[in-house]
């Protein structure tokens, strides 16, 4: 069973069995995603940064106005933005996905555009967006996925940027079944009668479109076309075979909802980091996944999980590069 032969090389390369911790149930999962014992590096690594306006900001639910969302995006293709930096760090990729920005960009190297509407809409006054734009949010992920894989990327970030993010992740999480006290946060800095405000405004919104029928009908009712499109690129990637690496919250919300569509995801995710947002852990367990960084970021745009890279990298060549007890000539204590 190739399980069993991937945990004999782990426990013969030249250590103590399980001294390196967490790093081998890294290599563990790469191994078992490859189908191989020993992993291959990826020859290919990029982050792709899924951007869209949030209708919920019209609520007063963040501290920045809509504005910074095109004006972040036009840093990001410019290189100055800390994904960029971290990205030119770890020798990634980067990519933006207009999924839905209330603005009309030029064409640009790094630029892809998905749009499927100018922002959602507010969900504390309706749907965030009709069934056909649900729909096509998941098909338009999966069609970048697909592109991504022919492309040869073999090891796939996604991050987010998009003001009321936060607020819209929470609803999705919220909706899919966590508890509202637990996850509900501050994104960027707001003062606490601000987020007392957010919580209000996201709870009523839940009232108002309850029941939730399916993981289709969450994204429909309080969902964004980043959230959308980042499931449908997770759902594609990973039935490819391939791994993602997801950043913060509302990428955690992305890959929740992907999970509840098709609960096989999750062989497939790595979580890049946790987040300080409190309702991340939150999600990140009801996935079963362990943060591979803990750094107390809050930033998103992918740059926790691009930073994980180089961990993931450091498990694989772990299994590929340690000698073995036998060649090195050293006595195991393994046959205790």
């Amino acid at each position: 069973m190739l399980r069993d032969d991937i945990q004999e090389r782990l426990d013969n390369v030249s250590k103590p069995k399980g001294s390196l911790g967490f790093l081998e149930e890294i290599a563990m999962k790469i191994a078992l995603i490859q189908g191989k014992i020993i992993p291959e590096l990826p020859r290919r690594k990029a982050v792709f940064v899924f951007a869209g306006d949030h209708g919920i900001v019209e609520e007063n639910v963040s501290a920045y106005p809509k504005d910074v969302t095109p004006e972040m995006v036009e840093n990001f293709l410019h290189g100055g933005a800390a994904i960029n930096v971290f990205s030119r760090h770890t020798g990634s990729d980067v990519y933006v996905v207009d999924a839905g920005v209330d603005h009309d960009f030029s064409a640009t190297p790094g630029l892809i555009g998905k749009k499927v509407g100018y922002g959602s809409h507010n969900f504390a006054k309706g749907p965030a967006m009709s069934e056909e734009e649900a729909v096509l949010c998941i098909r338009y992920g999966r069609e970048l996925a697909d592109q991504a894989v022919h492309d040869g990327v073999e090891l796939a970030a996604i991050g987010d940027m998009g003001i009321g993010n936060t607020a819209t992740a929470t609803a999705v999480i919220a909706a899919l079944g966590c508890d509202l006290d637990s996850i509900v946060d501050i994104g960027t800095m707001i003062p606490p009668e601000q987020l007392v405000h957010k919580k209000e405004v996201i709870k009523k919104a839940l009232q108002l479109h309850r029941p939730f029928a399916d993981p289709m009908d969450v994204l429909r009712k309080v969902g964004s076309y980043c959230i959308g499109e980042m499931a449908g690129f997770v759902l594609g990637f990973t039935a490819a075979k391939r791994p993602v690496v997801i950043d913060g919250y509302p990428t955690s919300a992305g890959a929740f909802l992907a999970c509840r569509i098709d609960s096989s995801v999750t062989d497939y995710l790595f979580a890049g980091h946790r987040s300080k947002v409190k309702g991340h852990d939150v999600v990140l367990r009801e996935m079963g996944l362990r943060p591979i960084l803990d750094l107390e970021m809050r930033l998103g745009e992918g740059t926790g999980a691009v930073l994980s890279f180089s961990i993931i990298e450091a498990a694989i060549k772990m299994m590929r590069e340690m000698a073995t007890f036998d060649s090195a000539g050293i006595t195991s204590g393994n046959e205790q």
